[in-house]
């Protein structure tokens, strides 16, 4: 096995020089500031990247990434990421996105053991014992982990939005916009999943209606057998 890695060396120069050539003095630019609106808190799954599924250029998002989508109030790693982007960046919106077919998240819906990273899941897992009277409702596997990578996005969403740091952002009225959005592998769409909220008071009523229509367009497709 080979210890070089040339040829990534060489694909990074020439994205540099045809970066360059679109855009004369982007590096440049770049040094001189970074004033993202927009903070990305995504899996760490290499087939999902931020800047490019946004057709964004670097500084333009700030992105945080793990496996599976997962912001846990313990986390010191994730509130960082979040604190820096609200109280220095001044990031408008924080979007939450999983995506479909994500193994960490199959790994949690099928109790399955991988490794060090089972003590990740597990918080992937209390969100499937949360929802796990509806969840068992749908037999076929792969519906139930679609099903299931969206509630995940739900309840990440939700952790935002009750974190200290987005709730001292709302108490001083500054102006932060929680998204929940799943992304699609298979046609490299994003989904909005309808979990937006502004301010506090919009939480509980946001995740609510976002949650009810999750369910309601799987139970859709369990009795009709199409979206």
């Amino acid at each position: 096995m080979s210890t070089s890695l040339d040829e990534l060396f060489e694909s990074n120069r020439r994205w540099a020089a045809e970066t360059e050539r679109r855009a004369p003095g982007f590096f440049t630019k770049l040094i001189a500031q970074q004033a993202p609106q927009y903070l990305w808190i995504g899996c760490a799954d290499s087939r999902v990247p931020a800047n490019e599924i946004l057709g964004l250029l670097p500084g333009d998002v700030f992105v945080h990434r793990n496996v599976a989508n997962v912001v846990v109030h313990s986390d010191l790693n994730a509130l960082s990421v979040i604190q820096f982007a609200i109280d220095m960046l001044k990031v408008q919106h924080i979007m939450v996105v999983g995506h479909y077919g994500c193994g960490g998240v199959l790994a949690a819906l099928q109790n399955r053991r991988i490794g060090l990273a089972d003590n990740w899941i597990r918080h992937v897992q209390d969100v499937r014992h949360k929802h796990r009277t509806w969840l068992d409702g749908i037999a076929d596997e792969t519906l139930a982990h679609k099903a299931l990578c969206e509630l995940n996005v739900l309840e990440q969403s939700l952790n935002v939005c009750e974190s200290t740091v987005v709730q001292d952002a709302w108490a001083r009225e500054q102006s932060v916009v929680v998204h929940g959005w799943v992304y699609g592998l298979h046609n490299g769409l994003i989904d909005d999943l309808k979990m937006t909220v502004a301010k506090p008071a919009d939480v509980a009523a946001a995740y609510g209606l976002a949650l009810g229509a999750i369910k309601t367009r799987y139970d859709a497709i369990r009795k009709n057998g199409k979206p």
